[in-house]
Protein backbone atom coordinates (compact mmCIF):
# COMPACT_ATOMS: atom_id res chain seq x y z
CA UNK A 1 0.00 0.00 0.00
CA UNK A 2 1.30 3.44 -0.93
CA UNK A 3 0.97 6.03 1.84
CA UNK A 4 1.42 8.98 -0.50
CA UNK A 5 -1.00 11.80 0.40
CA UNK A 6 -3.13 9.45 2.52
CA UNK A 7 -1.84 10.47 5.96
CA UNK A 8 -1.39 13.88 7.60
CA UNK A 9 0.64 14.70 10.69
CA UNK A 10 -1.32 17.16 12.86
CA UNK A 11 0.47 17.00 16.21
CA UNK A 12 4.06 16.61 17.42
CA UNK A 13 5.80 16.85 20.77
CA UNK A 14 9.28 16.23 22.16
CA UNK A 15 11.06 16.34 25.50
CA UNK A 16 14.58 17.60 25.93
CA UNK A 17 16.96 14.74 25.22
CA UNK A 18 19.82 14.11 27.63
CA UNK A 19 20.46 12.90 31.17
CA UNK A 20 16.89 13.23 32.40
CA UNK A 21 17.49 11.89 35.89
CA UNK A 22 14.58 13.93 37.24
CA UNK A 23 12.14 12.21 34.86
CA UNK A 24 11.28 8.54 34.64
CA UNK A 25 10.11 6.61 31.57
CA UNK A 26 6.45 7.49 32.08
CA UNK A 27 7.15 11.16 32.90
CA UNK A 28 8.89 11.67 29.55
CA UNK A 29 6.13 9.90 27.66
CA UNK A 30 3.47 12.06 29.32
CA UNK A 31 5.40 15.24 28.51
CA UNK A 32 5.79 14.58 24.78
CA UNK A 33 2.23 13.20 24.50
CA UNK A 34 0.72 16.26 26.16
CA UNK A 35 2.61 18.57 23.82
CA UNK A 36 1.51 16.59 20.74
CA UNK A 37 -2.11 16.44 21.88
CA UNK A 38 -2.20 20.20 22.42
CA UNK A 39 -0.56 20.74 19.05
CA UNK A 40 -3.13 18.51 17.32
CA UNK A 41 -6.03 20.27 19.02
CA UNK A 42 -7.91 17.06 19.79
CA UNK A 43 -8.89 15.27 22.99
CA UNK A 44 -7.50 11.92 24.18
CA UNK A 45 -10.87 10.22 23.63
CA UNK A 46 -10.51 10.83 19.89
CA UNK A 47 -7.43 8.62 19.57
CA UNK A 48 -8.48 5.27 18.05
CA UNK A 49 -5.17 3.40 18.21
CA UNK A 50 -1.67 3.89 19.59
CA UNK A 51 1.84 2.61 18.98
CA UNK A 52 4.70 2.52 21.51
CA UNK A 53 8.28 2.66 20.22
CA UNK A 54 10.80 1.31 22.75
CA UNK A 55 13.79 -0.61 21.41
CA UNK A 56 15.31 -2.08 24.58
CA UNK A 57 12.71 -2.49 27.35
CA UNK A 58 14.93 -4.84 29.34
CA UNK A 59 17.91 -2.48 29.46
CA UNK A 60 17.38 -1.17 32.98
CA UNK A 61 13.79 -0.90 34.15
CA UNK A 62 11.56 -3.24 32.11
CA UNK A 63 9.29 -0.43 30.93
CA UNK A 64 8.13 -0.82 27.35
CA UNK A 65 7.64 -4.57 27.15
CA UNK A 66 4.10 -4.10 25.89
CA UNK A 67 1.60 -1.47 24.81
CA UNK A 68 0.44 -1.27 28.41
CA UNK A 69 3.53 0.83 29.18
CA UNK A 70 1.94 3.51 27.00
CA UNK A 71 -1.71 2.96 27.83
CA UNK A 72 -1.20 3.16 31.58
CA UNK A 73 0.50 6.58 32.01
CA UNK A 74 -1.57 8.18 29.21
CA UNK A 75 -4.88 6.61 30.27
CA UNK A 76 -5.44 5.28 26.77
CA UNK A 77 -7.16 2.08 27.83
CA UNK A 78 -9.77 0.39 25.66
CA UNK A 79 -8.03 0.94 22.30
CA UNK A 80 -5.48 -1.21 20.46
CA UNK A 81 -1.97 -0.30 21.61
CA UNK A 82 1.02 -1.97 19.98
CA UNK A 83 4.66 -2.15 21.05
CA UNK A 84 7.20 -1.90 18.19
CA UNK A 85 10.92 -2.63 18.39
CA UNK A 86 13.22 -2.68 15.36
CA UNK A 87 16.71 -1.60 16.40
CA UNK A 88 17.33 2.12 15.79
CA UNK A 89 14.51 2.22 13.23
CA UNK A 90 12.00 1.50 16.01
CA UNK A 91 10.41 4.97 16.13
CA UNK A 92 9.99 5.42 12.41
CA UNK A 93 8.69 1.88 12.00
CA UNK A 94 6.04 2.60 14.65
CA UNK A 95 4.93 5.64 12.63
CA UNK A 96 4.86 3.47 9.49
CA UNK A 97 2.54 0.96 11.15
CA UNK A 98 0.26 3.69 12.50
CA UNK A 99 0.16 5.38 9.09
CA UNK A 100 -1.01 2.15 7.46
CA UNK A 101 -3.86 1.94 9.98
CA UNK A 102 -4.97 5.48 9.14
CA UNK A 103 -4.56 5.05 5.37
CA UNK A 104 -6.59 1.83 5.42
CA UNK A 105 -9.44 3.43 7.35
CA UNK A 106 -8.81 1.34 10.47
CA UNK A 107 -8.17 4.45 12.60
CA UNK A 108 -9.25 8.09 12.31
CA UNK A 109 -6.63 9.41 14.74
CA UNK A 110 -3.51 7.42 15.66
CA UNK A 111 -0.86 8.26 18.24
CA UNK A 112 2.81 7.22 18.23
CA UNK A 113 4.98 7.62 21.32
CA UNK A 114 8.72 6.93 21.18
CA UNK A 115 10.59 6.72 24.49
CA UNK A 116 13.79 5.27 25.87
CA UNK A 117 15.32 5.53 29.35
CA UNK A 118 19.03 4.75 28.95
CA UNK A 119 20.91 6.86 31.50
CA UNK A 120 19.77 5.12 34.66
CA UNK A 121 22.55 2.56 34.28
CA UNK A 122 26.24 2.97 33.36
CA UNK A 123 27.02 2.59 29.62
CA UNK A 124 28.66 -0.80 30.18
CA UNK A 125 25.41 -2.06 31.68
CA UNK A 126 23.29 -0.87 28.75
CA UNK A 127 24.04 -1.40 25.07
CA UNK A 128 27.50 -2.88 25.65
CA UNK A 129 25.99 -5.48 27.95
CA UNK A 130 23.75 -6.60 25.08
CA UNK A 131 26.74 -7.84 23.06
CA UNK A 132 28.84 -9.03 26.00
CA UNK A 133 26.12 -11.28 27.41
CA UNK A 134 24.50 -12.46 24.18
CA UNK A 135 25.47 -13.47 20.67
CA UNK A 136 27.97 -15.84 19.06
CA UNK A 137 30.94 -16.60 21.35
CA UNK A 138 33.49 -15.78 18.62
CA UNK A 139 32.01 -13.29 16.13
CA UNK A 140 29.47 -11.74 18.51
CA UNK A 141 31.23 -11.04 21.78
CA UNK A 142 32.61 -7.52 22.03
CA UNK A 143 31.14 -6.42 18.70
CA UNK A 144 30.20 -2.97 19.99
CA UNK A 145 28.69 -0.26 17.82
CA UNK A 146 31.80 1.99 17.94
CA UNK A 147 33.98 -0.97 16.97
CA UNK A 148 31.81 -1.94 13.99
CA UNK A 149 31.46 1.59 12.62
CA UNK A 150 35.16 2.30 13.22
CA UNK A 151 35.98 -0.53 10.82
CA UNK A 152 33.62 1.05 8.29
CA UNK A 153 35.52 4.33 8.56
CA UNK A 154 38.97 2.77 8.19
CA UNK A 155 37.70 0.94 5.11
CA UNK A 156 36.26 4.15 3.68
CA UNK A 157 39.47 6.13 4.30
CA UNK A 158 41.59 3.44 2.67
CA UNK A 159 39.42 3.07 -0.44
CA UNK A 160 38.57 6.76 -0.91
CA UNK A 161 42.01 8.04 0.01
CA UNK A 162 40.92 10.54 2.68
CA UNK A 163 41.97 11.28 6.24
CA UNK A 164 39.81 11.95 9.33
CA UNK A 165 39.13 15.60 8.42
CA UNK A 166 35.75 15.19 6.62
CA UNK A 167 34.41 13.10 9.49
CA UNK A 168 35.51 15.68 12.02
CA UNK A 169 33.70 18.29 9.92
CA UNK A 170 30.48 16.30 10.38
CA UNK A 171 30.90 16.57 14.13
CA UNK A 172 31.62 20.31 13.98
CA UNK A 173 28.54 20.91 11.79
CA UNK A 174 26.17 18.87 13.92
CA UNK A 175 27.35 20.20 17.26
CA UNK A 176 26.95 23.75 15.97
CA UNK A 177 23.43 22.94 14.79
CA UNK A 178 22.68 21.38 18.16
CA UNK A 179 23.71 24.60 19.89
CA UNK A 180 20.65 26.18 18.23
CA UNK A 181 18.32 23.42 19.45
CA UNK A 182 17.04 23.84 23.05
CA UNK A 183 15.97 20.18 23.16
CA UNK A 184 19.35 18.75 22.17
CA UNK A 185 21.44 16.67 24.60
CA UNK A 186 24.57 18.71 23.83
CA UNK A 187 24.15 22.45 23.37
CA UNK A 188 27.58 23.82 22.54
CA UNK A 189 29.75 23.94 19.39
CA UNK A 190 33.08 22.13 19.09
CA UNK A 191 36.15 22.98 17.02
CA UNK A 192 37.74 20.70 14.48
CA UNK A 193 40.90 20.57 16.59
CA UNK A 194 38.88 19.44 19.59
CA UNK A 195 37.27 16.67 17.52
CA UNK A 196 40.56 15.44 16.05
CA UNK A 197 42.33 15.48 19.43
CA UNK A 198 39.52 14.07 21.55
CA UNK A 199 39.98 10.80 23.47
CA UNK A 200 39.84 7.83 21.13
CA UNK A 201 36.86 5.49 21.51
CA UNK A 202 37.59 3.04 18.68
CA UNK A 203 40.12 4.20 16.10
CA UNK A 204 39.51 6.34 14.12
CA UNK A 205 36.36 7.40 16.01
CA UNK A 206 37.03 9.95 18.75
CA UNK A 207 34.70 11.02 21.54
CA UNK A 208 32.98 13.80 19.58
CA UNK A 209 32.32 11.49 16.63
CA UNK A 210 30.09 9.11 18.61
CA UNK A 211 26.48 9.74 19.54
CA UNK A 212 25.69 10.07 23.25
CA UNK A 213 23.53 7.64 25.22
CA UNK A 214 20.41 9.63 26.10
CA UNK A 215 16.99 9.68 27.71
CA UNK A 216 14.05 11.18 25.85
CA UNK A 217 10.61 10.90 24.31
CA UNK A 218 8.90 12.21 21.17
CA UNK A 219 5.29 11.93 19.99
CA UNK A 220 3.32 12.19 16.75
CA UNK A 221 -0.43 12.27 16.05
CA UNK A 222 -1.73 11.45 12.58
CA UNK A 223 -5.05 11.40 10.72
CA UNK A 224 -6.32 11.60 7.15
CA UNK A 225 -5.73 14.75 5.07
CA UNK A 226 -9.49 15.27 4.83
CA UNK A 227 -9.95 15.27 8.61
CA UNK A 228 -6.91 17.50 9.04
CA UNK A 229 -8.39 19.98 6.59
CA UNK A 230 -11.72 20.00 8.43
CA UNK A 231 -9.83 20.79 11.64
CA UNK A 232 -8.02 23.63 9.85
CA UNK A 233 -4.70 22.22 11.02
CA UNK A 234 -1.26 23.21 9.75
CA UNK A 235 -0.75 19.62 8.69
CA UNK A 236 2.16 17.90 6.98
CA UNK A 237 1.62 15.10 4.46
CA UNK A 238 3.44 11.79 4.36
CA UNK A 239 4.71 11.30 0.80
CA UNK A 240 6.50 8.02 1.55
CA UNK A 241 7.51 5.89 4.53
CA UNK A 242 9.48 2.73 3.84
CA UNK A 243 11.40 0.03 5.68
CA UNK A 244 14.04 -2.39 4.41
CA UNK A 245 15.93 -5.18 6.16
CA UNK A 246 18.89 -6.45 4.17
CA UNK A 247 21.16 -8.44 6.47
CA UNK A 248 21.29 -10.26 9.76
CA UNK A 249 23.51 -9.45 12.71
CA UNK A 250 26.70 -10.46 10.83
CA UNK A 251 26.81 -8.53 7.52
CA UNK A 252 30.53 -9.31 7.26
CA UNK A 253 29.57 -12.76 5.96
CA UNK A 254 27.79 -11.25 2.94
CA UNK A 255 30.28 -11.63 0.08
CA UNK A 256 28.66 -8.80 -1.87
CA UNK A 257 29.10 -6.32 0.99
CA UNK A 258 31.84 -3.83 0.11
CA UNK A 259 31.56 -2.06 3.51
CA UNK A 260 31.26 1.33 1.86
CA UNK A 261 27.54 1.82 2.49
CA UNK A 262 24.39 0.03 3.59
CA UNK A 263 22.04 -1.97 1.35
CA UNK A 264 19.19 -1.34 3.76
CA UNK A 265 19.45 2.43 3.31
CA UNK A 266 19.87 2.14 -0.45
CA UNK A 267 16.78 -0.06 -0.78
CA UNK A 268 14.61 1.91 1.65
CA UNK A 269 15.56 5.14 -0.14
CA UNK A 270 14.84 3.65 -3.56
CA UNK A 271 11.38 2.54 -2.45
CA UNK A 272 10.67 5.93 -0.85
CA UNK A 273 11.71 7.91 -3.92
CA UNK A 274 9.56 5.72 -6.16
CA UNK A 275 6.55 6.12 -3.85
CA UNK A 276 6.99 9.89 -3.52
CA UNK A 277 7.70 10.35 -7.24
CA UNK A 278 11.16 11.81 -6.65
CA UNK A 279 13.58 11.51 -9.57
CA UNK A 280 16.49 13.64 -8.32
CA UNK A 281 16.84 13.56 -4.51
CA UNK A 282 19.59 16.20 -4.47
CA UNK A 283 17.36 18.76 -6.19
CA UNK A 284 13.94 17.72 -4.86
CA UNK A 285 14.75 17.23 -1.14
CA UNK A 286 15.10 20.57 0.67
CA UNK A 287 16.64 19.25 3.91
CA UNK A 288 17.17 15.96 5.73
CA UNK A 289 17.55 14.37 9.15
CA UNK A 290 19.77 11.30 8.72
CA UNK A 291 21.13 8.68 11.08
CA UNK A 292 24.53 9.95 12.23
CA UNK A 293 25.18 7.47 15.05
CA UNK A 294 28.85 7.98 14.12
CA UNK A 295 30.32 10.56 11.77
CA UNK A 296 31.20 7.95 9.13
CA UNK A 297 27.53 6.97 9.01
CA UNK A 298 26.42 10.41 7.86
CA UNK A 299 29.07 10.43 5.14
CA UNK A 300 27.97 7.10 3.64
CA UNK A 301 24.32 8.14 4.08
CA UNK A 302 24.91 10.99 1.64
CA UNK A 303 25.87 8.41 -0.96
CA UNK A 304 23.27 5.78 -0.07
CA UNK A 305 20.48 8.41 -0.14
CA UNK A 306 21.73 9.68 -3.54
CA UNK A 307 22.48 13.18 -2.29
CA UNK A 308 25.80 12.92 -4.11
CA UNK A 309 27.62 10.42 -6.38
CA UNK A 310 29.06 7.21 -4.92
CA UNK A 311 32.45 7.86 -3.36
CA UNK A 312 31.89 11.60 -2.90
CA UNK A 313 30.20 11.71 0.49
CA UNK A 314 33.36 13.12 2.04
CA UNK A 315 33.34 15.94 -0.53
CA UNK A 316 29.68 16.69 0.22
CA UNK A 317 30.55 17.74 3.78
CA UNK A 318 34.03 19.07 3.04
CA UNK A 319 32.66 21.48 0.41
CA UNK A 320 29.85 22.61 2.72
CA UNK A 321 26.87 21.24 0.81
CA UNK A 322 25.21 19.78 3.94
CA UNK A 323 25.64 22.80 6.22
CA UNK A 324 22.78 25.14 7.13
CA UNK A 325 23.90 27.43 4.32
CA UNK A 326 24.48 24.59 1.85
CA UNK A 327 22.32 23.35 -1.00
CA UNK A 328 20.95 20.38 1.01
CA UNK A 329 21.18 20.99 4.79
CA UNK A 330 21.49 17.79 6.81
CA UNK A 331 20.81 17.37 10.53
CA UNK A 332 19.95 20.99 11.32
CA UNK A 333 18.60 19.69 14.65
CA UNK A 334 22.11 18.59 15.60
CA UNK A 335 21.44 15.03 14.54
CA UNK A 336 22.13 12.13 16.86
CA UNK A 337 25.62 13.56 17.42
CA UNK A 338 24.23 16.54 19.33
CA UNK A 339 20.52 15.86 19.91
CA UNK A 340 21.25 12.46 21.44
CA UNK A 341 19.95 8.98 20.74
CA UNK A 342 17.29 7.50 23.04
CA UNK A 343 16.80 4.72 20.55
CA UNK A 344 13.02 4.23 20.47
CA UNK A 345 12.43 7.98 20.42
CA UNK A 346 14.97 8.95 17.73
CA UNK A 347 12.92 8.24 14.60
CA UNK A 348 9.91 10.00 16.09
CA UNK A 349 12.12 12.96 17.03
CA UNK A 350 13.35 13.18 13.45
CA UNK A 351 9.75 13.40 12.20
CA UNK A 352 9.10 16.03 14.89
CA UNK A 353 12.00 18.04 13.46
CA UNK A 354 10.79 17.75 9.87
CA UNK A 355 7.28 18.87 10.84
CA UNK A 356 8.60 21.78 12.92
CA UNK A 357 10.82 22.97 10.06
CA UNK A 358 8.12 22.55 7.41
CA UNK A 359 5.74 24.62 9.54
CA UNK A 360 8.36 27.37 9.91
CA UNK A 361 8.40 27.05 13.70
CA UNK A 362 11.96 25.90 14.41
CA UNK A 363 13.18 29.15 15.98
CA UNK A 364 16.91 29.84 15.71
CA UNK A 365 17.52 26.74 13.65
CA UNK A 366 14.74 27.48 11.11
CA UNK A 367 15.66 27.05 7.45
CA UNK A 368 14.22 29.24 4.71
CA UNK A 369 11.78 28.10 2.03
CA UNK A 370 11.64 24.38 2.86
CA UNK A 371 8.75 22.33 1.49
CA UNK A 372 10.04 18.73 1.33
CA UNK A 373 12.02 16.98 4.06
CA UNK A 374 13.52 13.50 4.44
CA UNK A 375 14.20 11.49 7.61
CA UNK A 376 16.33 8.35 7.73
CA UNK A 377 17.06 5.75 10.41
CA UNK A 378 19.66 2.98 10.29
CA UNK A 379 19.54 0.16 12.82
CA UNK A 380 21.66 -2.66 14.17
CA UNK A 381 24.85 -3.37 12.21
CA UNK A 382 23.30 -1.53 9.27
CA UNK A 383 20.76 -4.30 8.74
CA UNK A 384 17.54 -2.26 8.90
CA UNK A 385 16.72 1.19 7.53
CA UNK A 386 13.66 3.39 7.26
CA UNK A 387 13.10 6.48 5.11
CA UNK A 388 10.28 9.01 5.48
CA UNK A 389 9.52 11.84 3.06
CA UNK A 390 7.22 14.63 4.24
CA UNK A 391 5.92 17.79 2.60
CA UNK A 392 3.71 20.75 3.30
CA UNK A 393 0.05 20.17 2.51
CA UNK A 394 -0.53 23.53 0.80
Amino acid sequence: MSLKNKVAIIGVGCTKFGENFDLDYKDMLVESYTEALEDAGIGPKEIDAAWLATAFPDMAHYEGNSGSSLADPLNLFGIPTTHVTNYCATGMDAIRNAAMAVASGNARFAYIGGVEKMRDVPPRDSLIAQVVKTGHPVVGKGATAPGMFAMLETRYMAVRGVDRTPFAEISVKNHYNGSLNPKAHFGRPVTIDAVLNAPMIAYPLGLYECTPVSDGSASVIITTPEIAKSLKKDSILIKALTLSIDSGWNPQFDKSNQFLGFKSTQNAAGMAYKEAGIKNPHDEIDFAEVHDCFTITEVVNYEDLQFCPRGEGWKFIHEGHSTREGELPVNVSGGLQSSGHPIGATGVRMVYELVTQLRGKAGKRQLENVRVGLAHNLGGPGSVASVAILSRAD
